[in-house]
């Protein structure tokens, strides 16, 4: 019994510290590649956005705009440009060093496990770690 709450113990200590360092990653990508548009507070009021008076969107607000769940996929798809097109206007950049690297199994709609971007998948979780 010992053996196995000190199993269970360690086995969360690790999930735990595994999700640290992601959204740390993906603090700092967003703080590299999103914040002069969004703001240091992801709320929509970063200096870019204020001076060329563009409507960058709160995306501590992600999940309330969906419903109380925080969209993972279209979230990344966003991101990445697969789902974006003309949807910020043509505003938005490309994100080239987010779709680089090394890749993590992420699992997408239907159970498929596919190959993604670990830098977007940290972007992601961080993104879903400050919602209000």
């Amino acid at each position: 019994m010992q053996r196995t709450f000190l199993f269970s113990l360690l086995a969360g200590a690790m999930v735990l510290g595994a999700c640290v360092p992601q959204e740390q990653a993906g603090q700092a990508d967003f703080d590299a590649y999103c914040a002069a548009c969004h703001g240091v507070d992801a709320r929509g009021n970063g200096p870019v956005s204020v001076d060329l008076n563009l409507n960058a969107p709160d995306l501590t607000l992600i999940a309330q705009r969906n419903g109380g769940e925080f969209p993972f996929t279209q979230v990344m798809s966003t991101i990445d440009g697969y789902t974006r097109a003309d949807q910020h206007g043509s505003v938005m950049p490309e994100f080239g060093p987010l779709l680089d690297g090394p890749t993590v199994l992420v699992e997408y709609e239907g159970g498929i496990q596919t190959p993604t971007p670990e830098p977007l998948v940290s972007l992601a979780h961080y993104l879903e770690s400050i919602q209000r």
